[in-house]
């Protein structure tokens, strides 16, 4: 019985190697598709058969020790190099993607035996598609510009370098600023702030007003009501456009706010998605049917600020430091009642530092369902200011529609928080 369950297993990671290798063997395949049979080093079959072999020396090393098997890869190794060195000589193509391709496959079909057979498989899917990204990856670093190659380096140095050495304790007197928790929290906007910015560059004009509003949402969804609205006065034929994705931008700052407090404090989401949830779908199903009725072959040119400058990112750390201790000390002087004033009065100006501040003391002094409030009035404000700004700086089609859609939205919300 022992043997047969042993067999089976055997059988299973050998599959699974051999899986792996035609997996890539594919995607590799595909890739070169346009070759003639014989001018590639490594097709479908032969990644499949080195990603066998690496199995199959997995399962060789317990019974003939680790040398064999490590001979067998030196082997490998030389062979593929030597092939891929005949190849590049031949069509002047120095890639080493595909020999680094194969020794992968081989490392993983190895490890599909000795290994953990999920993390294994996984790990074979990441690879392959990181191959088949090839494209993308190269028009998006046509597109990458130093400043936004620093930001990346700043959020990775923020997350990896600085979160670390923080304490994760109070510093102050009052037990209010947590340097750990106030950074962590940073670093969680920065990143949502900068994923939405990717996406703006990586989109052109023909990807339209409504993707440009969509992932504006993420990044500053006032900032782009605004810019929307000035476009309208210069564009007045494109105001249905520009207000469908004024829309769709306060849709997905929402959405953004229900995302931090599934994060930071899941008991409030629970209780704000009845309010938060019926006012992002008002706005998303306002901006799809404002964006149906006409459509556009031009883009727009708002241009976000890059979310991860060093000043931005330290002015809203001092903002979340300052609203955290403004919401505390209201809260200790008057009591629960007065956190909805403070939370209308700052929701106009930023929806973020409001929610995290409300969230993280949601745990401790503030019951779910007040938190949960204290953030909806300070979404409905951010939407007031928003619609302020549109009827100020934008055409009168813009900023009524918006209003519009806004009014319905903030009802919608407010029947989802009552009837709660």
């Amino acid at each position: 019985m022992m043997t047969s369950l042993v067999m089976t297993d055997a059988f299973q990671r050998l599959s699974l190697a051999l899986a792996i290798g035609i997996l890539v063997g594919i995607e590799r395949g595909w890739q070169d598709r346009d070759a003639a049979p014989g001018k590639r080093v490594a097709g479908i079959r032969t990644y499949g058969l080195s990603s066998f072999l690496g199995g199959f020396c997995g399962f060789l090393q317990p019974l003939t020790g680790p040398i064999l098997p490590t001979a067998i890869f030196a082997f490998f190794c030389i062979t593929i190099l030597s092939f891929s060195r005949m190849q590049a000589e031949r069509e002047e193509d120095y890639s080493a993607t595909g020999a680094v391709a194969a020794i992968t496959v081989f490392a993983l079909g190895f490890g599909a035996v000795v290994a953990d057979m999920t993390a294994t498989a996984a790990s074979a899917v990441a690879v392959t598609a990181l191959l088949a990204a090839r494209e993308p990856l190269h028009g998006f670093l046509r597109k990458l510009t130093w400043l936004e190659l620093r930001a990346a380096l700043i959020l990775l140095t923020m997350t990896v370098v600085i979160l670390p050495i923080l304490p994760n304790e109070t510093v102050d007197a009052w037990e209010m600023i947590n340097p750990f928790e106030l950074w962590m929290l940073t670093v969680l906007v920065a990143a949502v702030s900068f994923a939405g910015y990717v996406m703006i560059r990586l989109s052109d004009a023909r990807a339209g007003i409504l993707l440009t509003g969509a992932c504006g949402g993420i990044v500053s969804s006032t900032a782009l009501t605004l810019s929307f609205a000035r476009q309208s006065t210069e564009m007045p034929a494109l105001s249905p456009l520009l207000s469908a994705g004024a829309m769709l931008a306060g849709a997905v700052s929402l959405t953004r706010v229900l995302l931090i407090c599934g994060v930071v404090a899941p008991d409030v989401l629970l209780e704000l998605a009845a309010s938060l949830g019926p006012a992002a779908a008002i706005l998303a199903a306002g901006g799809g049917l404002a964006g149906l009725a006409r459509r556009s072959d031009g883009g727009s040119d708002f241009a976000p600020r890059n979310p991860l400058e060093v000043m931005v990112v330290f002015r809203f750390a001092l903002l979340l430091a300052t609203v955290t201790i403004v919401t505390r000390a209201t809260l200790a002087v008057f009591g629960t009642q007065s956190l909805v004033v403070v939370a209308f009065i700052t929701g106009l100006g930023d929806l973020d530092a409001i929610t995290l501040s409300i969230t993280k003391l949601s745990a401790q002094a503030v019951p779910a369902d007040a938190a949960a409030r204290a953030i909806a009035v300070a979404a409905c404000a951010n939407l007031l200011a928003k619609t302020g700004l549109a009827a100020s700086a934008g055409s009168l089609g813009y900023s009524v529609r918006l209003a519009v859609t806004t009014g319905i939205a903030i009802l919608a919300g407010a029947a989802g928080l009552f009837l709660t």
